[in-house]
């Protein structure tokens, strides 16, 4: 996983991720009137103590600064977080992550008493296989009601939950928006639809030329989708070789699923057979089967069968033929 989240910092590293992100999942921030071609990456530089007690430093975080229309001194922090599971706690680790980049900022702006902070976006990509639990803001983690006398002096602390299982789901396959052709990628897919969606990528790489090194990145995903399928594939960070592979791949599987699923018609229309003429057999013996046998021979599986069938021959009873069967 610590690798996954590598390729992600290096994804969200490309001002052209950021902005697309932006545009396409949080119309809160676009309604500010943000100025992406001013946009500026921010390198943290404090270090922070998880809840287990260990301490980590937060250069490895994701965090842009993007001027706000109407403000020279005006500046939205996007602060990215990445998460593969849910994090009950999450709002608390914003809490202390926007503490630190506020006393960065206080500090290399050397600001001065009267002097304000400029606003905090923090967002959390969650690419999780379940949706996301956790409370996205710290009232819902604090005992107390909130019409307590105490409630005001609460930290007040939210951060913006982008879902991406959740998010993709409701996505149009024709959105012409890299940042939700990664959230599409980190679904799992049928091997012809995969095909299909790394066509999609080649494209938007076609319209969008100069993003070569992004698309070398977006061919490391399209490799671990087709690996969560069951194969393997070279990473030459070319996309067309691997919709190449990938279409010849959905072929092998096509194939194989047809082969399948004629075996274990063949098997399951086998098994009925055999079902039927057991339940004959029984019955010359031992007159009719009460509904409940009946049942379960027919819905038994073919190893069971025969081993009734073995035992027919010998047995006394319906309770010794079928009582120490399971």
């Amino acid at each position: 996983m610590a690798d996954h989240d590598a390729l992600y910092h290096r994804l969200f590293s490309y001002p052209v991720m950021v902005e697309q992100l932006l545009r396409e999942f949080v119309p809160e921030a676009m309604a500010a009137g943000l100025l992406f071609d001013r946009m500026e990456r921010v390198n943290a530089k404090a270090h922070a103590e998880d809840l287990d007690g260990e301490t980590h430093r937060r250069e490895g975080d994701v965090i842009w600064r993007v001027p706000i229309i109407g403000g020279l001194d005006l500046y939205v922090y996007v602060l990215l977080e990445f998460q593969s599971r849910t994090d009950w706690w999450m709002a608390v680790r914003t809490q202390i992550y926007q503490g630190l980049l506020w006393q960065q900022v206080i500090a290399e702006r050397k600001l001065k008493s009267g002097d304000t902070l400029p606003p905090v976006l923090m967002l959390v990509l969650y690419n999780g296989e379940t949706r996301w639990t956790a409370p996205a803001e710290s009232a819902a983690l604090i005992t107390l009601p909130q019409d307590s006398s105490l409630w005001p002096w609460q930290p007040q602390i939210r951060y913006h939950l982008l879902d991406m299982g959740e998010q993709a789901a409701n996505l149009p396959a024709d959105r012409d928006n890299v940042a939700a052709l990664l959230f599409r990628l980190e679904q799992r897919h049928p091997p012809e639809a995969l095909g299909t969606l790394i066509g999609e990528v080649i494209g938007w790489f076609r319209r969008h030329p100069g993003h070569e090194p992004l698309r070398r990145l977006f061919g490391e995903l399209v490799s671990q989708a087709i690996a969560g399928l069951g194969a393997s594939v070279p990473n030459t960070g070319e996309l067309t070789e691997m919709q190449t592979v990938m279409s010849t791949l959905g072929e092998v599987w096509k194939r194989q699923y047809l082969a399948e699923g004629e075996a274990k018609g063949e098997a399951k229309g086998e098994a009925k057979g055999e079902a039927k003429m057991l339940i004959r057999l029984a019955e010359q013996r031992f007159g009719p089967l009460p509904r409940e046998i009946r049942t379960r021979i027919e819905t038994a599986d073919a190893a069971s069968i025969e081993h009734w069938g073995d035992r027919l021959l010998g047995a006394t009873s319906l309770e010794t033929l079928f009582g120490s069967a399971d």
